[in-house]
């Protein structure tokens, strides 16, 4: 289990194809308005780029720069070059992030690793639950009611209030 992060941390963890990243783009904008602030940390399992050829910022990074800060009035990024054979660590990245200004952080993926997850399954895709083997999901989001083998909180994955409620409640329970 991570150490103790002074943020409430909760992941979403599922098969590739399940919506993890539709179900999230629907709870920031209900989360943003309910006044949290919150973090996201995405895993790619992919070689990804945020930055394109012709762009100043790629071409200082190509050139041989290892780290690429671009910064404006609205935004600002950090590229960081790195040859590592595995893939980062959860709690390698968390320490990234500017934990005074953030109330929740939200991780899509990593679901391997040992921390506060909401499992999301689509019966039809035909993935096995991961909760019977992960002791740190704390509640299955799912399109079909379960039979469960342990006792697990239970939401519709196609019901945003009912999974906003319960971030919001695991927030309280958290600070």
């Amino acid at each position: 289990m991570l150490s103790p992060f002074p943020v409430p941390l909760l992941g979403f963890a599922a098969y590739s194809g399940t919506g993890k990243t539709t179900l999230l783009t629907k709870l920031l904008p209900l989360l943003k308005a309910k006044g949290v602030r919150v973090g996201v940390i995405k895993h790619a399992h992919h070689e990804f780029d945020i930055d394109h050829p012709g762009k100043d910022s790629y071409e200082l990074r190509k050139a041989g720069a290892a780290q690429m800060l671009v910064a404006s009035s609205q935004r600002w990024a950090l590229m960081v070059e790195h040859a590592h054979e595995t893939e980062p660590r959860l709690d390698e990245l968390l320490g990234r992030l500017i934990q005074e200004e953030l109330d929740l952080i939200l991780v899509e993926g990593f679901k391997h690793e040992t921390f506060p997850k909401i499992e999301l399954h689509r019966a039809a895709l035909g993935h096995p639950l991961l909760y019977p083997d992960d002791a740190s999901i704390v509640a299955v989001a799912s399109d079909q009611p379960l039979t469960t083998v342990r006792r697990i909180t239970q939401l519709d994955i196609n019901n945003e209030t009912s999974l906003l409620n319960f971030i919001l409640d695991y927030m309280a329970d958290k600070t």
